[in-house]
């Protein structure tokens, strides 16, 4: 077994070669003009697959873009992608809802901004889908539509620099939605106790074979795994070392683990700015896509006021911890949605997504 200090050397020695690699692979150059190409806003009157495309650049759970999307005449049906389910982390389907509405949120702000007025009705109770009819409006371009190639989950150390109260209301007020709620929590101590929740559930996480091989499937170590794919998480976009696929088993193996992800939440939450818990007001398909919504608004208001965010969802994620944090909410009959941390810091590597003609069905 290698000492702690031949681990650590070795560390830096792949991160070393990571950097390395990041600047100097000619894939990566490659990777990146395919990013600008697809992260472009919306022609002044775009086709119904421009918007899907745009639509797509909304977050989603492991980059895993869990939607089809079916087109019909003026109205765009946004479907889940049942293929396309992590069945460990989310077992009922909750991120992949979450997933869709944020999805809907980007199509319905983007048409907005081309002049197309839009409305959306979530059909079915299970496999539900989101159908949004689009209609002749008035062009409105907002500061969020402009944020959506910009928007990204940046899963990086913040600068641990405090958002002001005028922001944080403005960042509160754009999440508005009917049937969620948002709760912001910039104190220390406050954060702490999330803190003390996230890294239960990921030690939980991270004690579960399934849940490590799940992540370990939609892992991309080297430009061309993630050009080859266009999904998943892709390690430049983590702000991880970039290597050869081969390499990328060996090197997840050995610095995986369950003490040094705690370590990294411990260092993401306490130099983060705050944290905002997103609680739809039932359990069900609709409400999580009400709940994806929200979400999207509030990270492309946060992108428009150049603040980060990134997903700590391990307290929702795991049913025990969740209940626990459901309590320490002040809702134990509720079921917490997201929890996401914001904060300033550069950033990152842009993921990618799949083909617009790969998603019509």
């Amino acid at each position: 077994m290698l000492s702690r200090r031949a681990l650590v050397v070795s560390g830096l020695s792949v991160a070393a070669f990571g950097a390395i690699g990041y600047r100097l692979w000619p894939s990566l150059d490659v990777y990146q003009e395919e990013v600008s190409r697809q992260r472009q806003l919306l022609s002044a009157d775009p086709t119904i697959a421009e918007l899907i495309r745009i639509a797509t650049l909304a977050a989603n759970g492991h980059n895993t873009q869990p939607w089809k999307f079916r087109v019909d005449d003026t109205t765009v049906t946004i479907l889940p992608d049942l293929a396309r389910r992590t069945e460990v982390v989310d077992p009922d389907d909750h991120h992949l809802y979450v997933s869709l509405g944020c999805a809907a949120e980007n199509l319905v702000i983007s048409a907005r901004a081309r002049g197309r007025a839009s409305e959306v009705r979530v059909n079915g109770s299970s496999d539900a889908t989101v159908e949004i009819a689009l209609q002749s409006g008035t062009a409105q371009a907002s500061p969020l539509y402009s944020a959506i190639p910009l928007r990204q989950s940046t899963r990086s150390s913040y600068d641990g620099q405090p958002v002001s109260p005028t922001d944080l209301e403005v960042l509160k007020s754009t999440a508005k939605e009917e049937g969620v709620s948002v709760e912001i929590f910039t104190e220390p101590r406050d954060r702490e106790a999330v803190l003390e929740l996230v890294v239960a559930g990921n030690s939980a996480q991270m004690d579960d074979p399934a849940f490590v091989a799940e992540l370990r499937q939609w892992l991309r170590f080297s430009p061309s795994q993630a050009m080859t794919a266009k999904d998943g998480l892709f390690s430049a976009c983590s702000g991880n070392p970039v290597v050869p696929g081969w390499m990328g088993g060996p090197v997840f193996n050995m610095f995986f683990t369950k003490s040094s992800e705690n370590d990294k939440y411990r260092d993401h939450i306490r130099s983060s700015a705050g944290i905002a818990v997103f609680v739809g007001d039932r359990e069900d398909p609709e409400h999580w896509i009400k709940v994806g919504r929200s979400f999207q608004r509030f990270a492309l208001q946060a992108t428009a006021l150049g603040i980060r965010n990134a997903h700590i969802n391990q307290p929702v994620e795991v049913p025990s911890v969740r209940a626990e944090f459901a309590r320490w909410l002040g809702v134990p009959d509720a079921r917490p949605d997201l929890v996401v941390r914001f904060g300033y810091a550069p950033p990152l590597p842009m993921s990618l997504r799949r083909p617009v003609d790969e998603l019509i069905v």
